[in-house]
């Protein structure tokens, strides 16, 4: 795969590649694994003296896959495919990456569609994950190269994720508010986590959507990306999700997981420069949980 540059300084080619997120380790696999660093049309090493307005060609060599990730067909509901990402609505049930307790997940699916399509670049690079009985959007990278560009956005906190989720307590909810609360690993649990001084920083901001009686459907949005951050932080006011066992959910309005859909994702496409934004519905035992409120 071919990306192209152009020098707007004079700059050793790795310094300016740097600059587009271009890592050491993919200078190297493009030096080792059959690719190529083009200057003007002529190939130069990673050390060559740009100047300024030099037409600079990156060949990124594809991407063998792992056999330690088996390749299961299942259909994938597409929200959005380019040559640099795929967007999917992930149905609850399935985790992202396979674990001791899970092999049939979305990364496994991912590959299955990948190899079917017979697609250059086999890895899999989940940039958004998604707890297993979370539905919603995630989204993949289909090579190294876009995955790291995207880890910049991450750690800039540029890519923004909005969710909806049902919780309920006894007290009276803010009609919107910030949870900043540090969350820690739960010394009495290798699964849940707590909110601990000891903790790393998190932060939620969330609005009130609609009301229900002592239910409240909320919007969303995460500015850290924490272990079970929502359900914790929730938790921790008091309004737990519903469905939530593991965190004191209430569990009578017949919810096999916790009320926590990923409805909404936007980030700025790295190579296009363009802003991009997609949404997503209710699934229908969300949707169903709602319509039954409303009723009451």
């Amino acid at each position: 795969m071919r990306f192209e540059f152009v020098a707007d300084r004079q700059t050793k080619v790795k310094t300016f590649l740097k600059g587009h997120d271009v890592s050491k380790a993919l200078l190297a696999k493009i030096k080792f694994k059959g690719g190529s660093i083009l200057v003007n049309g002529k190939e130069e090493n990673a050390i060559y003296l740009l100047s300024e307005g030099d037409q600079v060609a990156i060949d990124i060599p594809d991407e063998e896959s792992h056999d330690s990730l088996k390749p299961i067909k299942h259909e994938l509901n597409i929200v959005h495919e380019d040559e640099h990402f795929l967007v999917l609505d992930k149905p609850a049930g399935y985790a992202s990456i396979p674990s001791i307790l899970h092999s049939n997940t979305m990364a496994n699916f991912v590959k299955g569609y990948y190899l079917e399509r017979d697609y250059p670049n086999k890895q899999i690079h989940i940039v958004t994950r998604l707890d297993k009985d979370t539905s919603g959007l995630m989204l993949f990278a289909k090579h190294g190269y876009a995955h790291a560009r995207m880890d910049k956005q991450l750690q800039k906190k540029s890519i923004e994720k909005r969710y909806y989720a049902l919780v309920s307590g006894s007290g009276k909810l803010l009609e919107k508010g910030e949870i900043i609360a540090p969350i820690a690993r739960n010394d009495q649990s290798i699964i849940t986590r707590c909110v601990h001084p000891s903790g790393k920083y998190a932060h939620t901001s969330y609005e009130i959507v609609a009301s229900y009686g002592d239910v409240h459907l909320v919007d969303i949005r995460l500015h850290t990306g924490r272990t079970h951050q929502i359900r914790v932080h929730f938790a921790h006011i008091g309004f737990p999700l519903l469905g939530d066992d593991l965190y004191g959910g209430d569990m009578s309005h017949g919810l096999k997981r916790q009320a926590l859909h990923c409805h909404y994702l936007a980030f700025t496409d790295p190579f296009s420069k363009e802003h991009k934004e997609y949404n997503s519905f209710l699934t229908d035992d969300f949707d169903s949980v709602i319509i039954d409120l409303k009723k009451r």
